[in-house]
């Protein structure tokens, strides 16, 4: 009696679906990209020949989407922790640190004028409801205070935040910042993830 050899999932592969194949046969380092796409076709935030502002930039993928949105004429500045490892084009500029601690290099970049300010920035997990939200949060301040100082008036900002019981003072903060405020999630987003992005369209003219 031959018995039924039953396949061992790779551990590496547990969380591959139809749109991390996508990506791999379009050539991006991530499955997000397909999130920024989502958000890009509803909501119209990169133009061509804008100024980007890409905010945990790494592995990539949403600054060559950013890119290629903007078109040679325009220009993308990534700023991460971790090195992007991929080829960008000669329009996209990469920075390696920290925007919670900016250094002389990231301070230099940050100047008004930015069309659209894009976050995808995630704390390390825990494992912690509450406190990934609470780290979420704080990434999303952050996010929110540059776009807020660098954001032309009229630009756009497209934030990551982890649902949590704080989230909803930081969506009205966003409300009071842009005429438009909108709270979407992505159909590519997992659906057991907790996050969703705050899109605010229209930054209004600071006091």
């Amino acid at each position: 009696m031959r018995t039924r050899r039953t396949k061992k999932r790779n551990p590496r592969n547990q969380w591959a679906d139809h749109y991390t194949r996508r990506a791999k046969k379009e050539a991006f380092p991530a499955r997000s990209v397909y999130k920024l796409q989502e958000i890009q076709k509803r909501f119209r935030v990169i133009r061509k020949g804008g100024r980007v502002l890409d905010l945990g930039c790494a592995p990539g993928s949403w600054t060559r989407y950013a890119a290629e949105l903007t078109g040679p004429g325009g220009k993308v500045i990534g700023i991460d922790l971790k090195k992007v490892g991929i080829a960008l084009p000669a329009h996209v500029h990469l920075l390696q640190g920290d925007i919670l601690a900016p250094d002389a290099a990231i301070a230099e970049v940050l100047a008004p004028g930015f069309d659209a300010v894009i976050s995808d920035m995630a704390p390390a997990t825990t494992g912690h409801r509450d406190v990934d939200a609470a780290r979420s949060l704080n990434l999303c301040e952050a996010a929110l205070t540059i776009a807020r100082a660098h954001l032309k008036p009229g630009g756009h900002f497209v934030c990551k935040i982890f649902q949590g019981p704080d989230a909803q003072g930081f969506i009205d903060r966003v409300r009071n910042a842009f005429t438009n405020q909108r709270i979407y999630k992505p159909q590519s987003s997992r659906k057991a993830s907790r996050e969703i992005f705050i899109i605010g369209q229209g930054k209004k003219q600071e006091a």
